[in-house]
């Protein structure tokens, strides 16, 4: 087997046992990038020099007897919403096709600190807002295990990158699903922490209140991993917790014997896709099999979630990036008359149709005369959606609902239709309006050989519940052993 075919726990032993140095790792990721990347597109930016940089200085320190951490001398990549010192992020924009970063982003110095090696900036729909990464301004993602297929957003570079072998992990951001609905299509695991669990320093924001810095690896042992370098307060983010956590990998260790699991049946209805509930159906007896109780249960308020959430992240959004405007950030117009003609022409010029459409429904939302019949009454909404949720968790340790309506769509199947494409969000978003954990677990292929991914959800500050759980269950599966042949 290939060395980018590995986990990241893998590669760990290899250098811990001296078989391989950090520069072989590199070598072996590079050498997948040039044969794959061109048909995948997974990147924006790559790091080649940089890469290479770091992981002669990690060879060195290992020759010299350094302890050897388990991200050392290990290639990931990062969502290019995330602040990287030095080196370029887009965040998918041509409005920001040239900011370069003075500082990382907390969640990316962590890693880097633990001696991680970036190699990239991954694609991604432009400013987060998309379910596809069509919405780039730079490439569409395809999918690696069919490349006429979307890989999800908008972290589908992450998505690609991982699936494809070109990187052992990747950050990403998730506000209403961007990181679970593109490891469901790509086959891989994704994990969206608990609100205010991992700093969000650095990450370009879409809509504050909603996301959270995550990952997406190959297996759950390596999500664990990383969320243990990532999981803790950090006082540059006025949004961070003070909290003490367990570590993640021991609780691995533990079986799921009473466990017991709550399938809302408001997620299982119309739009579900036969193939998706199936493979759930499927999994769900794994679940039996390993001591776990299952019982259908209900979330009354989970229908008012997607307008909840559309109000909310669009309003945002539009607050966000009203510093976008040519002159502190982003693209700057060259022909204008006055100041406002700059403005109107830099921000047309600079900013896509999806972009330029959410931010004027979220100005709409925030004037005068509609803020309290829609951005108001929809935050008191969320609070009824979250006491729901936190209800649900009094019973039940976890909750398994779809990651997504069906399997990856084809590319071009979907961008014209934004009500579809919105309503795509019924399953993920819920969960970042109430501020809780979720991974998503491959747990199926449909007819056409595409992944399938369910989602773990667990109360807030719940990760090593649904860790314990999705790695009890990857154990007695093996869709995470599956690789895309490209």
């Amino acid at each position: 087997m290939n060395l980018y075919d590995l986990t990241l726990h893998e590669v760990h032993e290899k250098i811990l046992e001296k078989e391989i140095s950090a520069k072989d790792l590199l070598d072996s990721v590079f050498d997948r990038i040039d044969k794959v990347e061109d048909k995948v597109n997974s990147f924006i930016t790559i790091t080649k020099e940089k890469a290479h940089e770091a992981a002669n200085k990690i060879d060195k320190k290992i020759a010299q007897g350094e302890t050897i951490g388990s991200l050392m001398g290990i290639p990931m990549a990062v969502k290019d919403n995330i602040c990287t010192k030095d080196v370029k992020t887009t965040c998918g924009s041509k409005m920001l096709e040239n900011f370069i970063p003075p500082y990382n982003a907390e969640a990316y110095e962590r890693l880097e600190n633990a001696g991680a090696i970036m190699i990239g900036k991954t694609n991604m729909d432009e400013l987060g807002m998309g379910s596809s990464t069509e919405n780039s301004y730079y490439k569409v993602t395809r999918n690696p295990w069919n490349l006429d297929m979307v890989s999800g957003g908008s972290s589908g570079g992450s998505a690609a990158a991982v699936a494809a072998g070109e990187a052992f992990y990747a950050l990403g951001t998730d506000t209403g699903g961007s990181i679970r609905q593109p490891a469901s299509f790509c086959g891989i695991v994704g994990m969206k922490p608990s609100y205010g669990a991992v700093s969000r320093y650095g990450a370009v924001a879409y809509a504050s209140s909603l996301e959270q810095v995550g990952v997406l690896t190959k297996d759950v042992y390596d999500c664990a991993i990383i969320l243990n370098y990532l999981y803790g307060h950090d006082p540059k983010d006025s949004t961070s917790l003070n909290i003490v956590h367990d570590n993640f990998i021991e609780g691995l260790k533990k079986d799921i014997k009473g466990l017991k699991i709550g399938i809302p049946k408001e997620y299982y209805g119309t739009g579900i896709d036969d193939e998706v509930k199936n493979s759930i159906k499927t999994a769900l007896k794994a679940f039996e099999s390993l001591g776990a109780h299952i019982e259908e249960t209900g979330l009354a308020y989970s229908e008012y979630s997607l307008p909840v959430y559309y109000i909310i992240a669009l309003s945002e959004a539009s607050s966000n990036f009203a510093r976008l405007d040519g002159i502190r950030y982003g693209y700057n117009a060259n022909d204008y008359k006055d100041l406002d003609d700059m403005y109107t022409k830099s921000r047309s010029q600079g900013l896509g149709e999806e972009v330029k459409n959410r931010i004027l429904l979220g100005t709409h939302s925030l004037i005068d005369k509609n803020y309290k019949t829609h951005y108001d009454k929809a935050i008191r909404v969320r609070r009824l959606i979250k006491e729901d949720f936190d209800k649900s968790f009094q019973k039940y340790d976890l909750l398994v609902i779809p990651a997504y309506p069906t399997a990856a769509f084809e590319i071009g199947g979907k961008i014209k239709d934004e009500a579809a494409m919105y309503m795509g969000d019924l399953c993920t978003v819920p969960v970042n309006v109430a501020g809780v954990p979720a991974m998503t677990v491959p747990c199926g292929y449909n007819s056409k050989g595409l992944p399938i991914g369910m989602q773990l959800v667990g109360k807030h500050m719940g990760e090593a519940t649904i860790l314990r759980a999705a790695y009890a269950y990857e154990n007695n599966a093996s869709y995470t052993k599956l690789k895309p042949k490209l």
